[in-house]
């Protein structure tokens, strides 16, 4: 792995800052400082405007325009929908003596640009040098409400230093932006207008006619008179403020906005809602939106925080990883999902991967179990669309996409979005791993089983006998594995469609005993009779999953072990990405591997197989791995943790909580890594803390690493919040709320409670690597 890290941001534990401009930086920066509430997210761009090197990025999830493609063969996608790049609500412009600010060509001194995770503000402070010879500091302040979705909130702070004056400001809703990845505007304004200094303004999406609704109002302690300023997609205000040497002048900016996805509604109702929205919320003060969003935030710390003691890079970069993930999601809007950048930039067009459910479902289950059903509701609320997908690709039941962001295949890609089937078993594994850990019957009693059969009719008609075996498997596929293309029964794949029927089946077996009628209309209305039952009953008996029984390593798919080898540590460290440097032929002619594949689902089943297995396995593969994938060393790490090697494991680790933080992968102007993020929580949880939930109850089997003196870190498990300590001598579980809960420390059972129990760690050296 040859990831370097590329250090800039003072290292902090609660926040993150940057001290002096940096122009080639910009764009690293702005999505670094990016602020999001799950409904809507923002790029930390200079809203004064920047005519250097930017990517002005505002979003709002599922929000999203097409493009057509030329596709004329069954199966293949014809349309590619996208996240749109959308409204600039922050778009102020600031002048003194007609000098316009912007730090490409203003002379500027004492730049700092600071997001605090305590309060999710965004702080930005400058002196401005004019031509004139005078200074001002201007401070900007933002933040996007984590308490109403539709809020957005900016302050301007103007300070004076050697002079009096007046400043001139426009301030205003742009929807004029460009979407970099299309290379054009994307937005028809529809309507505006400015009542009583509240401005206003609609506009659609080229192709889809998404509409959005964007209004502010300009709060400030002078008597101004603004002069409304209009364009074709521009609506603000131009007003003057005075300013007296020493002295403060400030104004703040309430903006609401409302998005419309479905193109249900009319115009007119889009934006008489928005209207409403705006009356209701703009008149807010600054202030008591900003006491909310502190008390948020605290509330969220409370519950999820990670300490590390020892090591405060990764102190401040798992704290920079929670909070980006409660940015991104955390269940106020459901039926909205993640994309693989969240909200900060148009890499992967803001589409949605298998990730959420592998990699991302772990950290909500866990902390934000509402954020977690509504992820899975995501999956139930675009069944209809995964349905006409498998009747695309000549199959029954329910084929979900490899990427989307309304239910919609996504990707352009057919060897993708045709071969990787793998998605529906993660959204499986999703189901049975939220309903096991919070035992939420209603939803898999309502939801999850109908989902579960018609994606077991899915996999019951992709799948085939093979001629000689007698077994069945999925043949013309990709893996997890994308270094992998066309192959036969893939293992992964198999095994995950295996515990798919599996788990079909004992849903349907409980609902028999449990709500008996709710099924019988269930199968009844979805035409489900027991002869198809059974046969879901022995496709699952009948898998094929390729293994080699004298060396206990499963074969990733057939005919893997008989690929020629190439040693990854060859490769020139120039040659990497891959994907850049390779002809894309070359990728699929060896057993390199581009991320877990075999050992996804040995960390996703952990408990389903030995250490004898995982070490036979893990030792097999990871030499063969080369992580093109940023989700790739998680996994690894928290396997290599698990078999006691700890330098190893540590290793994996090193980049997991600062990817993005330190540009490691030097793609962080793109946007942040959103999955990569939740795994870096998976990394610290799952690895060293030892934790596995895929089993009978809550295991915990914490290590330490060497370099640090302690960790903890807290998780909510049936309804109370459970803290892990683990220090040099000591590990320490106890409950901060709710009843007794009962776990595993290795080997041995506890009732945890607030009084919590205390174990040295010598006590347990003997468990560590015993199976």
């Amino acid at each position: 792995m040859a990831k370097v890290a590329d250090k800039y941001y003072k290292v902090d534990p609660w926040s993150v800052i940057e001290e002096g401009f940096e122009p080639l930086r910009n764009r690293v920066s702005e999505s670094i400082f990016s602020l999001g509430n799950e409904y809507m997210g923002v790029r930390g761009y200079q809203e004064e405007g920047y005519s250097g090197d930017s990517l002005i990025g505002s979003y709002f999830n599922g929000l999203y325009d097409e493009m057509k493609l030329g596709a004329h063969y069954k199966g293949i996608i014809r349309s590619l929908r996208f996240m749109a790049n959308a409204v600039d609500w922050l778009y102020t412009r600031i002048k003194i003596d007609d000098e316009l600010l912007d730090i490409a060509t203003s002379t500027i001194s004492g730049f700092i640009r600071k997001l605090d995770f305590k309060s999710g503000v965004l702080t930005r402070e400058l002196t401005w040098h004019l031509k004139n010879g005078y200074s001002v500091k201007i401070s900007f302040i933002r933040f996007v409400s984590m308490t109403n979705s539709h809020l957005g909130c900016q302050r301007v702070v103007i300070s004076p230093l050697d002079f009096s004056g007046r400043v001139e400001v426009r301030t205003g809703l742009d929807f004029a932006t460009i979407h970099e990845d299309q290379g054009k505007n994307l937005w028809l304004s529809l309507q505006k207008t400015q009542l009583n200094g509240q401005c206003s303004i609609m506009a659609k999406t080229l192709n889809t006619d998404n509409r959005l609704f964007s209004s502010f109002k300009i709060h400030t302690s002078e008597n101004i008179k603004p002069i409304e300023v209009k364009d074709e997609q521009f609506i603000g205000l131009d007003f003057n403020l005075s300013l007296t040497q020493g002295e403060v002048t400030s104004f703040d900016k309430i903006v609401v906005n409302y998005a419309d996805k479905t193109s249900e509604s009319s115009a007119l109702a889009v934006w008489s809602q928005g209207i409403k929205l705006a009356s209701k919320y703009c008149s807010r003060n600054f202030n008591d939106i900003y006491a909310e969003q502190v008390a948020y935030w605290s509330h969220i710390w409370d519950t999820s925080d990670i300490t590390i003691d020892g090591d405060p890079e990764n102190q401040q970069g798992i704290r920079f990883c929670i909070f980006q993930l409660y940015q991104t999601y955390h269940g106020d809007n459901p039926g909205l999902n993640i994309g693989a950048k969240g909200l900060t930039g148009e890499a992967y067009r803001g589409l949605a991967f298998w990730d959420t459910e592998s990699y991302c479902l772990p950290f909500y289950i866990f902390n934000n179990p509402k954020a977690a059903r509504s992820l899975l509701e995501f999956r139930y609320k675009t069944l209809s669309a995964a349905m006409e997908r498998a009747k695309e690709m000549d199959c029954e039941g329910a084929s979900y996409p490899i990427a989307t962001i309304d239910g919609t295949e996504s990707c352009d890609l057919w060897q993708h979005s045709n071969l990787q089937l793998h998605v529906g078993s993660a959204i499986a594994y999703g189901i049975w791993h939220y309903t096991r850990i919070v035992g939420d019957i209603e939803f898999i009693h309502t939801q999850g089983i109908e989902i579960l059969i018609q994606m077991s009719r899915f996999y019951a008609t992709r799948g085939q006998w093979g001629q000689r075996s007698g077994e069945f498997g999925y043949y013309g596929v990709m893996g997890p594995d994308e270094f992998q293309l066309m192959v036969n029964n893939n293992c992964y794949l198999n095994l995950m469609a295996k515990k798919l029927f599996e788990y079909t089946l004992e849903v349907i077996e409980d609902m028999r005993n449990t709500a008996p009628n709710l099924l019988d209309s269930l199968l009844s209305r979805l035409v489900v009779n027991e002869a198809e039952i059974a046969h879901w009953g022995l496709l699952a008996s009948k898998m094929r999953i390729p293994l080699d029984p004298i060396t206990g390593v499963y074969e990733e798919h057939d005919g893997f072990f008989d690929m020629p080898h190439i040693d990854i540590h060859s490769i020139p460290v120039t040659d990497f990405p891959l994907y850049s440097n390779w002809s894309y032929d070359r990728l699929y002619r060896y057993d390199m591997i581009k991320q877990p594949d075999v050992l996804m689902f040995m960390f996703l089943h952990n408990q389903s197989f030995s250490l004898e297995a995982k070490r036979a396995n893990y030792d097999y593969y990871e030499p063969r791995c080369i992580h093109e994938s940023s989700l790739s060393p998680s996994i690894h790490s928290i396997l290599a943790a698990e078999l006691g090697k700890q330098d190893e494991a540590y290793n994996f680790f090193e980049f997991a909580t600062r990817l993005d933080l330190d540009n490691y992968n030097r793609n962080t102007k793109e946007g942040l890594h959103t999955t990569s993020i939740a795994a870096a929580w998976m990394n610290i949880v799952y690895g060293f803390g030892g934790m596995r939930s895929d089993g009978d109850g809550l295991i915990f089997k914490p290590t330490l690493p060497s370099l640090w003196n302690s960790y903890s870190f807290k998780i909510i498990y049936q309804n109370s919040v459970l803290q892990v300590a683990v220090d040099r001598e000591n590990i320490i579980i106890k409950t901060l709320s709710g009843s007794n809960v009962d776990i595993t420390i290795y080997s041995q059972s506890y009732s945890i409670g607030s009084l919590g129990i205390q174990i040295q760690r010598e006590e347990l050296i003997s468990y560590e690597l015993v199976d």
